[in-house]
């Protein structure tokens, strides 16, 4: 048998009455009479009692008899089965696991950190009993190996100075990333009859060995992108005042004098301190 058999036992609440009856009425008619030959009547109760099974909600015992698989009960509740079964419970119960912090290299080769973390429950318990050894053990391991090849399958950011301008990257497409994960741990705990409720990164970042270098890179990469467009805005600014005092015909400007507006304005405008106002006395030519 190689699929999960769903079976409802006999109830337990009936065989309770018989074990008590059986019990107390052989010690009762054992004492009473003298006749201890009605103790067959206890021993026959103490046998029966292994055989009593409580289910809680979302909870399961799957039966074995001899190393034969007999079924599983899923369903909540107080039952009787066979003595001689065996009785191994697992739980239905939806349950967290944070994987712990793996140094594995990204697409482009940079060493970064990252964990995650994995809600999951089991789906077919036949398959988590007998398909694998230990399916808790299972899904860290697998869940682990999944998050290895992972984060080989994206780098962890762009940079436009490599010439790398990948769609997807484990820092900035959380959701896309999320579903990959989801659907890779999935595929490798079906085998487990374990299903993936949901997988999520836990922690990203540099390994701690390249974490300042690459954190030095970002600022660079935010300055020169910040300069672009501070540039931008002072070309366009200028431009405007060279048209607008040409226009209303409040100076003549030569080319040179001109160039020589067009650069203080500049400075002006993308210098990192406030100007520093200079009151000249003289004509424009001095």
């Amino acid at each position: 048998m190689k699929e999960e058999k769903i079976i409802t036992p006999a109830s337990g609440y009936l065989m309770l009455f018989v074990f008590l009856i059986m019990s107390i009425g052989g010690i009762a008619t054992s004492i009473i009479t003298g006749n201890f030959t009605f103790i067959i009547f206890l021993v026959i109760a103490i046998l029966i009692a292994p055989g009593f099974v409580m289910v809680q909600p979302n909870n399961s015992r799957v039966l074995l008899l001899f190393g034969k698989y007999v079924g599983s009960i899923n369903k909540n509740g107080y039952y009787w089965v066979n003595p001689l079964y065996t009785k191994k419970k697992i739980s239905l119960r939806a349950r967290n696991f944070d994987s712990e912090r793996l140094k594995v290299n990204d697409k482009i080769g940079n060493p970064v950190m990252i964990s995650t973390i994995l809600v999951w429950r089991v789906l077919d318990t036949y398959k988590a009993a007998f398909d694998v050894d230990n399916y808790e053990n299972f899904v860290r391991v697998q869940t682990d190996a999944a998050v290895r090849k992972l984060a080989s399958m994206y780098p962890y950011d762009n940079f436009a100075d490599e010439g790398l301008t990948e769609d997807i990257t484990l820092r900035s497409s959380v959701n896309e990333v999320s579903e990959a994960l989801e659907k890779e741990i999935h595929e490798r705990l079906s085998i487990a009859g374990i299903e993936v409720l949901e997988a999520r990164i836990g922690y990203l970042a540099y390994a701690q060995e390249i974490a300042s270098a690459m954190l030095k890179r970002q600022q660079a990469t935010a300055i020169v992108a910040a300069r672009h467009k501070i540039v931008e805005g002072a070309v366009s600014m200028v431009e405007m005042a060279l048209d607008e005092l040409g226009k209303k015909d409040i100076v003549d400007l030569d080319e040179e004098r001109k160039a020589a507006m067009v650069s203080n304005l500049m400075v002006i405008l993308c210098g990192d301190k406030d100007a520093s106002p200079v009151l000249n006395t003289g004509t424009l030519n001095q």
